[in-house]
């Protein structure tokens, strides 16, 4: 005889989907940080440009979502692009 699924049961498996959802949000977030810190290590400033960009619309798209907090993505991003303009920062003149 088959058993009727409990909302306990139901509810288990919703929530192991969205966590492997979220996992998979916060592990491409992280990817992008580590190809942009790269790119600076490199002194690619345009690589580094386009990988901060990019870094920047996954952290929101994840922020939007849910994943993680606003404090959270704005804290990322204000250290990533700080390291940019840090590396890459016109010397001064004289």
């Amino acid at each position: 005889m088959a058993r009727n699924q409990t909302s306990a049961q139901k509810r288990f498996a919703q929530s192991e989907v969205r966590r492997m959802r979220n996992k998979a949000v916060k592990s491409e977030c992280r990817t992008y940080a580590k190809q942009f810190v790269e790119a600076v290590l490199k002194k690619d400033q345009q690589l580094a440009a386009d990988k901060l960009k990019q870094l920047t619309s996954r952290l929101d798209s994840a922020r939007g979502k849910g994943i993680i907090t606003l404090n959270a993505a704005s804290r990322k991003k204000s250290r990533m692009a700080k390291l940019y303009n840090v590396t890459f920062a016109a010397p001064a003149a004289n």
